[in-house]
């Protein structure tokens, strides 16, 4: 048996504080490299308050609604229609096509494609959880995803579309994937990869990936970024040189220090001390959803819970792993620290839709016997 209870404050304050250590944090780093000339410093405060504000304000909304399938299909195809405009409307920055600009405004819908995405992958798994290990759903929900990753890939922007394969994967895999099927996925990536290099990935893109393989290859042309990065995270040595005091950064040694290479920028002035402090609060970040997941009233929303998490993950080890020099570089940012608007407001409504989720939970847990969420077949 279990027991649903509805309660007044559906905040999970423990998530928030987790958050706002983070984004003060991120603050700090920020400050550091600002000069009387920047504003970066000023407008990041000013987005950061309105991203806390909207996910505190949609706590207070009962997320049932979303349980309707032609509403979750029409957030989804208002994000495909956006994602599709750009190819008309959209301005480019840096060799990318991702963006709507309105006076001083810009708006890049792939970071709210990712929350639409988990969506649609919830509903769609929790009304088949028993037959999830059926070839048909996997192919199903693969085009719901592929739909999302063709239109962002095509600006383009490989890191956003890299985040939305790392959410269909990994939700196929929460919600009961058969095994012998994993293997015909790995196949079929790898063909789709085959695919990608001739036909997608443009040639900037293809030199990303072969100064990964030989980073040393080039130096001062494809391989800068990530020697730059590896360099700022080494001379942070453990305690780090301390705030203001990161060269790479303020001599504009690493470049977009305060969005793709935050974690760099960080590493520098805070050290390997700073940086063990900063996955930990990560971690708990992770564990505050999944444990709000785990209470979950239905499917529907234990599995949003779970691609919440899985989107928060893929950013933090891709973003990680590259400002390290473990992965080829792709501009992605790092939940609640990188310099940004749109990313910052779609993961505050996705943490804001989890705590409206939280107004209709059970108090107690399923026996193991009883967890429908993992079905195989």
């Amino acid at each position: 048996m279990r027991k649903i209870t509805q309660t007044k404050s559906s905040i999970d304050w423990i998530l928030v504080s987790l958050i706002a250590l983070v984004a003060t944090w991120s603050l700090s780093v920020l400050y550091s490299f600002s000069d009387a000339n920047s504003t970066q410093f000023d407008k990041q405060i000013v987005v950061l308050s309105i991203s806390m504000i909207t996910m505190i304000s949609l706590s207070f909304v009962d997320f049932r609604f979303l349980r309707q399938s032609w509403i979750v299909m029409s957030i989804y195809g208002v994000i495909v229609t956006a994602l599709a405009s750009l190819i008309v409307f959209g301005s480019v920055f840096k060799g990318a096509q991702s963006w709507f600009s309105v006076g001083t405004f810009a708006i890049q819908p792939a970071e709210f494609a990712k929350v639409a995405l988990i969506l649609i992958l919830a509903k769609y798994f929790s009304k088949r959880h028993i037959e999830i290990a059926s070839i048909k759903h996997i192919i199903v929900s693969g085009l719901y995803a592929l739909v999302l990753f063709a239109l962002v890939a095509r600006q383009p922007d490989f890191g956003s579309a890299m985040i939305l394969f790392c959410i269909w994967f990994g939700m196929v895999l929460l919600a009961g994937l058969n095994w012998k099927h994993l293997f015909m996925l790995i196949g079929s990536g790898a063909v789709a990869l085959c695919l990608m290099w001739f036909f997608v990935f443009s040639p900037f893109q293809q030199q990303r990936i072969i100064t990964f393989v030989n980073p040393e290859a080039d130096l001062r042309g494809s391989g800068y970024n990530s020697a730059q990065a590896t360099i700022a995270v080494g001379s942070g040595g453990i305690l780090g040189k301390g705030v203001g005091f990161g060269s790479q950064s303020r001599l504009e040694f690493l470049p977009e220090h305060q969005t793709d290479f935050v974690i760099a920028a960080f590493a520098e002035e805070w050290g390997f001390v700073g940086m063990i402090a900063l996955l930990l609060l990560y971690i708990a970040i992770i564990g505050r959803i999944i444990y709000s997941g785990m209470r979950g009233e239905t499917n529907f929303e234990m599995l949003f819970a779970g691609g919440v998490a899985i989107y928060f993950m893929a950013h933090i080890i891709i973003h990680t792993g590259i400002n390290i020099g473990l992965l080829p570089v792709t501009g992605i940012t790092i939940p609640f620290m990188s310099y940004g608007g749109s990313h910052l407001l779609a993961e505050s409504i996705a943490v804001g839709i989890l705590f409206g989720m939280r107004k209709h939970r059970r108090t107690t847990h399923r026996q193991s016997s009883q967890i429908e969420l993992y079905s195989h077949s």
